[in-house]
């Protein structure tokens, strides 16, 4: 049925129709068919339908007026994309005949293709996409034991342009922002591969500045969040930034709910800006401004990551710095250890130094945990498989 055409087909697309024909008749067609698992030469002969992966609910309910159907066609069609990831329009039973005739033929639903992935001893998956445009973007499935949680640490950029001196994408500069859809798209994946249960919270961590691609994030924080969508409370998504205080203010108006997360990683202006150049346009003072106004405004307390760099940020002066600079500020502080990135100058510190840290912050900040490092031995920090990937090519 994915081979109908209104008018005589071109010959590659001949071509790409006993292709697909030759692979139904040698396999079992599953009634949910994960994205990524689609065969090659149905991929080719849906490559001029739209692409309905990343459209909001309120989008596919104005496709569906634009299509002379009633809007709440929309909510429906949302349901079935999202909650049910049904992604065969013709076993979609409340929509009628008509419709998915229509939808058939000039929609799908395409979801991203993964080039590599990379399991590690401490259970850590990582995975490195390649996007339509040939541009790598990662995703990292990061267990907690203890907890039970399974958190999934998602992109929102194909490189960053905010060029950290510590960090892997940092050296690939800006790429491009990602699409609504490409954001969406490494949960899909990852529940179509993993199950239903496949995280329990997402983090925009991986690769990228998430404010700096505002309104693409929210969308897709929407999609994420929807009862009749992904179904992942708002509260279980933190947004994680380098510090782009007006975009700071901006989420806390917008009321999304989400969490706060603040990469801080030096407790003065001039260390800051040695090792995070965005300092130098957001400068510190501003920034907690910033920080404070979202607190009072969503009730809701920040999250500072902190990453330790071997004598540069690990000794009891930084300590009393961040103490005295987070004063006042509902937070909590996570401890992390420096991944170390292959070419850049910054070492990671011993376990013990990090222990140390943690002890000696505790008693100056209200809440103060040492994370422990995941996926060392794949590269799990972000951004390295990506900067890898392109070094090769």
């Amino acid at each position: 049925k994915h081979a109908r055409y209104r008018t005589a087909p071109h010959p590659e697309f001949r071509l790409i129709i006993g292709l697909l024909h030759l692979q139904v008749k040698q396999q079992t067609v599953p009634r949910i068919w994960p994205l990524n698992k689609w065969p090659k030469a149905l991929h080719l002969s849906r490559m001029s339908k739209t692409n309905l992966l990343g459209y909001t609910e309120p989008q596919l309910e104005e496709l569906m007026t634009t299509l002379g159907e009633k809007s709440y066609k929309g909510r429906q069609l949302f349901t079935w994309l999202y909650k049910v990831r049904q992604y065969d329009f013709d076993l979609m039973s409340d929509l009628s005949g008509k419709l998915r005739k229509k939808l058939d033929a000039d929609y799908t639903f395409e979801g991203l293709t993964a080039d590599h992935i990379a399991q590690s001893e401490d259970s850590t998956r990582k995975y490195l996409f390649q996007l339509p445009d040939g541009h790598p973007m990662e995703a990292v499935l990061i267990p907690d034991e203890s907890s039970g949680r399974m958190t999934l640490c998602v992109s929102s950029q194909a490189g960053c342009a905010l060029g950290c001196h510590f960090c892997a994408t940092g050296t690939l500069g800006l790429l491009r922002d990602l699409t609504m859809g490409e954001i969406v798209g490494q949960l899909m994946f990852v529940r179509d591969e993993q199950g239903e249960n496949a995280f329990t919270n997402i983090v925009f961590m991986g690769m990228g500045e998430p404010l700096n691609n505002f309104n693409n994030v929210v969308d897709a924080v929407k999609i994420i969040s929807a009862g009749n969508g992904l179904s992942l409370t708002a509260k279980k998504v933190t947004i994680s930034t380098c510090g782009i205080s007006p975009k700071i203010i901006k989420l806390a108006d917008i009321g999304l709910k989400t969490r706060l997360a603040v990469s801080l990683n030096a407790a003065t202006q001039e260390k800051r800006e040695r090792i995070m150049p965005v300092a130098k346009t957001f400068k510190l003072d501003k920034l907690m401004e910033a920080i404070r106004y979202y607190t009072d405004k969503t009730r809701t307390r920040v999250t500072f990551e902190y990453i330790l760099f071997k004598d540069f940020n690990d000794g009891m002066d930084d300590i009393k710095a961040l103490a005295n600079l987070i004063k006042g500020i509902p937070c909590k502080i996570n401890i992390l250890a420096y991944n170390p990135v292959e070419g850049l100058e910054f070492e990671r510190p011993s376990d013990e130094k990090v222990d140390w840290f943690g002890k000696q912050l505790y008693p100056r900040a209200p809440a103060v945990t040492v994370r422990k490092s995941r996926g060392l031995d794949i590269d799990a920090a972000c951004g390295q498989l990506a900067a890898k990937k392109l070094a090769r090519s």
